[in-house]
Formats: structure tokens, sequence, C-alpha cells
């Protein structure tokens, strides 16, 4: 009899305890930190290796099928998926079970030329996009050169459609705006052992999105959503409106008079090099204080 109790306890407690977690494997915009031609802001992250930032990148990892989803393609792929085996023990396949992609921005896609025949020639790796981004990748080189040789397989997303990847683990694909050059863009909700997620590194401002950003982030247990810009004036050479974003001062603004319980479950990511976050302290210390956070590379989310 108290073998069998220990047996049924066993069991039971793998429901206790978050059999899926969120690794983050970069938080910075497309260009990375230390950025191309950036001096000033970047200068401490060119002498220090440490205070490099990748580019914004998420893992999921189910503990219990021993599989892992890798969500945006990076510039920085190569050096993510190394450290994604150091942070993990190498207790995982080395490539995820496939790859969720945003849009076409360079910061988003362009890793996956690592899985090709003149790097790693890898085997039918999921791509998981929207239709229109799946004809850009099926339709332009060298991008179609990965579907010819089966590097990888295009898998074609719906907007507003859950699918289920493991019994722990399953995403609905929003649509969201954004300067869709190439393809359309899309945020994801990550839904992880019963909790669900929000992911949205690039949108250009929340009142375009069909969705209530404040409804949405109540109704998530987490939300990684675009802290690109601190505030306008960031770019001195180039004007912000052609580059849309919602400011992080924006964000904080429009959730000030939210409960701590609220704000804390949103947490900022995708920063541009100008953005203060990156390398001020004083900027950092206040958006913790009143209540926010910054995703942070290298950290696990259960």
């Amino acid at each position: 009899m108290k073998k069998f109790v220990c047996v049924l306890l066993l069991i039971g407690s793998s429901y206790l305890y978050a059999q899926t977690k969120i690794l983050v494997l970069g938080t910075a915009q497309d260009g990375g930190f230390p950025h191309l031609g950036c001096q000033k802001e970047c200068q401490a992250a060119w002498e220090d290796p440490s205070l490099r930032k990748y580019v914004v990148s998420l893992a999921v990892i189910d503990e219990s099928e021993n599989k892992w989803w890798l969500f945006e393609a990076t510039p920085d792929i190569t050096e993510q998926l190394h450290h994604f085996q150091q942070w993990t023990n190498k207790k995982y396949p080395f490539l995820p079970e496939g790859i969720f992609i945003t849009h076409a921005h360079i910061g988003h896609y362009t890793g996956l030329m690592q899985l090709g025949f003149e790097a790693m020639g890898a085997k039918s790796v999921n791509v998981y996009v929207l239709p229109k981004l799946a004809a850009f990748l099926e339709g332009n080189g060298p991008w179609s050169q990965l579907v010819d040789f089966e590097n990888i397989v295009i898998n074609r997303l719906t907007e507003n459609e859950t699918i289920e990847l493991t019994g722990d683990f399953q995403t609905k694909t929003y649509r969201v705006p954004h300067r869709d050059e190439f393809s359309e863009t899309a945020g994801f909700q990550i839904i992880t052992s019963g909790k669900k997620n929000l992911f949205i590194p690039d949108i250009d401002k929340w009142e375009k999105w069909e969705f209530d950003i404040l409804e949405e982030v109540k109704n998530n247990d987490r939300a990684f959503i675009d802290g690109s810009f601190f505030a306008d004036g960031e770019l001195a050479d180039r004007s912000m409106d052609d580059i849309p974003h919602p400011f992080v001062s924006e964000t904080m603004n429009l959730f000030e008079d939210q409960p701590d319980s609220v704000k804390s479950r949103i947490f900022f990511i995708h920063f541009n090099h100008t953005n203060p976050l990156l390398w001020d302290a004083t900027t950092r210390m206040k958006v913790i204080s009143a209540g926010f956070n910054m995703a942070v590379q290298g950290k696990f989310y259960e």
C-alpha cells in the first residue's frame, strides 16, 4: 500500500511543477548591442563582451518531452544556440523542434541562413510563419534554397488560431500592425504549463492594434512586449515617425493607474542601442520602481 501511495504522489507531483519554461536568449533590437557604428552608448559593451546583448529571441522548453522551440531566428543564432546548450547543461537537442518567426525584418528571420547548405546543412527544421512571410521565404533567395534543399519545412500559421505542440505547450498567433514591407507581422501567445505569455517584440503603436493591450496584459501571466525606445527624440539624426514603436514611457503611462499585480506582468524587450535601459542604471531603476520589468538575457521564466 505504501508503495502504491508513493507512486500516486510522484505522478501527482508532475502536475504541481512547471514542465515547460521560457529562456530568454536575447533582448536587443535587430542590430544587437553593441550596434554597428555605435560608440558613445556602446563603448562599455565594446570593451566588455559580458555586456553584450543578443537580438531578441526566446526558447520554450518542454522538459517532459525533452523538446524545445525557438522564437525568432536572429543574426545571433549561432551564439544563441551555443549558449542555449550551456544554460541548459546540454540536456536538450541542439536544434529546436521548430522556429516561430514574427516578421521579415533582419533581426527576426535572417538567422535561418545558418541552417543552410553553406553552414549547418540542417534537415527539415519546422519554421512557423504567417502566409505572406511563407511566400516571401519560398519565393526569394537565399531563403528559397533552404526550402528547396529541405533544410527547413514551412508551416503556415493562421491568424487568431491556437495550435498544440505538446500537451504542455500551445501557441496562439496574433496579427499586429507594423512596417510590413516584405511580410505581415505576428505576435504570439505562448501557453506553458497553464501559464499564458504574450510575445510582441515589434508593433507600431498600441492604439493601432485591434486588441486592447491593457486587457491582453491582464489576460496573460507575463507579457514580453516592445521596448525598442524609451522616449521620443532618442534618435538624433532620424525621425522617429518613420520607425514607430510604443515608447517604454508611453506604455508605462498607459498602465500608470493599474495595480502592481498588472504592471509586474510586463517585461520590456527588443531594446534599441539608444535605449538607456541597456546602459543606464538610473533609467532601469525608474522602470523597476514603477512596478515594471525588463526581460533578462539568460534568465528562465517558469
